[in-house]
């Protein structure tokens, strides 16, 4: 597997340095019919946001279940990634099955993500309805599926973001910061170093 790597954070960064694993689910852009804009969108949003160091390891797939599974368990297991996110492969099509591959490599099933991402959308899109994002934990990491679309990655992620690094918290991932004038999350104040 080949992985994009990127590099951000503060030179005075606070927190613990993070591993993210993104991947871009699309047979046309892995077929290089189109270029990805999910995955580049992903990268500008923690650049914005991330105060704490942070390495992305990037990846185009097709949709293929087995490669899905096998991506986010290297993500994950090999790379040490505490956060996974997924775009693309989310809707009811039959080439759609990320969702599946998500749940089926998980430990434990976090539905109120993507319940959260769905009203979210549905502000904008009555199709909204038809996205079956999920989030997960597989040992010690997150793997949040994101909508493909990237207005709508960026619409979702800056919300569902507000509880992501006090979930990595609780599944013994690294402490991150953020830039508090870009998005604020919340922590209980016992949680807060």
């Amino acid at each position: 597997m080949e992985f994009l790597i990127e590099n951000g954070g503060s030179n005075d960064s606070v927190g613990d340095q993070i591993n993210i694993g993104i991947i871009t689910v699309s047979d046309r852009a892995y077929n290089g019919e189109y270029i990805d804009e999910g995955g580049p969108k992903i990268i500008e949003f923690f650049t914005e946001i991330m105060e704490s160091k942070w390495t992305t390891f990037s990846i185009i797939i097709p949709d293929e279940k087995h490669i899905i599974e096998e991506t986010i368990i290297h993500s994950t297991d090999e790379l040490n990634c505490s956060l996974v996110v997924t775009t693309g492969g989310t809707g009811p099509s039959k080439r759609d099955v990320t969702p599946d591959a998500t749940i089926s490599i998980a430990d434990k099933e976090l539905p109120g993500f993507g319940e959260l991402m769905r009203t979210i959308s549905l502000k904008y899109v009555p199709t909204a309805i038809l996205s079956r994002q999920t989030g997960v934990i597989r040992g010690n990491s997150l793997i949040i599926n994101l909508p493909g679309q990237p207005k709508a990655i960026r619409e979702t992620i800056d919300e569902i973001f507000l509880a992501i690094p006090y979930c990595i918290d609780l599944i013994d991932g690294p402490y991150i910061e953020t830039k508090k004038e870009s998005i604020n999350p919340f922590r209980p104040k016992n949680a807060r170093r």
